[in-house]
């Protein structure tokens, strides 16, 4: 009688860590980045009663006699598939396509995740808001080449940064003029607008007639 209460009991316990699972999964069906669990049972060892015989010349053999003790929970797994990506308008905002996950870290430890909701800090580093935590990658130079080589560290945006000006040394003007027209007349038949900056950093326009 006991023994039956006992083997209820851990299938009531195993069912329990289910619904616990379950409830997770239904109060993070919004969470970016959310991987949902499953879980699953296994028999407890079953209680040996009575041993297997072999067949004999007037009877055939005799299957072991095995008393369950009940269930528990073998495992709680996260199973890692592709959600569906949205659009949110925030450029800050990443997803990753397939698999993979962002790094981040909070300067003594790495971590890893799947939650792109990202924004850019006050040092103009792209940073995890809920925790703080800063988005490892590869800094692309001044020229826009990235080394994946080298080290990861903290990702800045240089939004509103001022670059030094460079001025203008070649200027091409490309045009298809009127065969038609007369080489002699005053009035010019291409005229285009031209922008150039000096070492100051001044810009200057000029109209080219031809």
């Amino acid at each position: 009688m006991m023994r039956s209460m006992f083997s209820a009991i851990s299938g009531l316990r195993a069912h329990q860590t289910w619904m616990d699972v379950i409830g997770n999964n239904i109060a993070n069906v919004n969470t970016t980045g959310f991987k949902v669990g499953r879980v699953r049972f296994t028999d407890i060892l079953s209680q040996l009663v009575r041993g297997a015989s072999g067949p004999t010349e007037t009877r055939g053999g005799i299957n072991p006699l095995q008393i369950g003790l009940g269930a528990v929970v073998g495992a709680v797994d996260t199973i890692h598939t592709q959600g569906a990506l949205q659009l949110t308008g925030k450029p800050s905002d990443l997803a990753i396509q397939g698999d993979g996950f962002f790094v981040v870290s909070d300067g003594s430890q790495t971590l890893y995740t799947r939650d792109g909701a990202f924004d850019i800090g006050s040092d103009l580093r792209l940073v995890n808001p809920s925790n703080g935590f800063y988005v490892l990658g590869w800094q692309a130079d001044a020229n826009g080449n990235v080394d994946t080589a080298g080290p990861v560290g903290p990702i800045t945006i240089p939004i509103g940064q001022q670059l030094d000006a460079v001025p203008t040394t070649q200027i091409t003007v490309q045009g298809n003029l009127n065969a038609n027209q007369d080489p002699a007349a005053a009035t010019p038949h291409f005229v285009t607008k031209v922008s150039i900056t000096d070492s100051l950093g001044k810009r200057h326009e000029f109209y080219i007639l031809f």
